[in-house]
């Protein structure tokens, strides 16, 4: 036995040679959120970019493409996450057909017309806002930052805009989890604020 273990060490080479034939190593940025993948370098420079990209969109989209739908959804989130909450709490249209619980309100707004109203009048600003936009943020002549509408009625950019920017990426990404699971968590369990 002692034979066999002895033999087994004499073919191998010292441990100082085979330490030096080491390949070179080379090493990409990490992610910051997910530190097992590389980050993108598209993503370089992006206000609050954490590297998070695992299925690489950035590498096919355009970056300004992508920032502008997520703070177009991030936007939304906030809006649909306040609604949500306000309605748990009681706020409502007045009338008798509105006098409904936010999960139930999808259902009742169709039967009564009302979800194709609201579907027309988001059809109409998307087309109205959103085409020009497109153009504006893939036309090279004019450059545009994605989210920028100059709306800021108080001025609240002036100044502080980066740091706005994001405070404003943040609680979108923040809404759009938020949302999701308000509306699973009263789906599931059907309880009002505050879930559980």
């Amino acid at each position: 036995m002692l034979a066999l273990s002895v033999a087994a060490l004499a073919f191998n080479a010292p441990l100082s040679a085979r330490a030096g034939a080491r390949p070179a190593v080379s090493m990409m940025a990490k992610s910051r959120a997910l530190p097992f993948l590389e980050a993108p370098p598209a993503l370089d420079g992006l206000i609050g970019s954490q590297g998070f990209d695992p299925l690489k969109c950035s590498t096919y989209v355009s970056t300004k493409w992508l920032v502008e739908s997520e703070l177009k959804h991030g936007r939304i989130c906030m809006l649909a996450t306040a609604g949500w909450i306000a309605t748990d709490l009681g706020v409502r249209f007045p009338g008798a057909a509105y006098q409904v619980g936010p999960l139930a309100a999808h259902d009742a707004m169709v039967a009564k017309g009302d979800m194709l109203v609201l579907f027309i009048a988001a059809s109409l600003f998307e087309l109205l806002g959103g085409t020009p936009k497109i153009f504006q943020l893939f036309n090279v002549n004019t450059p545009a930052k994605p989210g920028e509408y100059f709306f800021d009625p108080l001025n609240l950019g002036k100044g502080n805009a980066e740091r706005m920017q994001l405070a404003e990426i943040k609680n979108g990404r923040l809404a759009m989890l938020a949302f999701s699971g308000i509306v699973t968590q009263a789906a599931l369990y059907g309880k009002p604020f505050p879930y559980f």
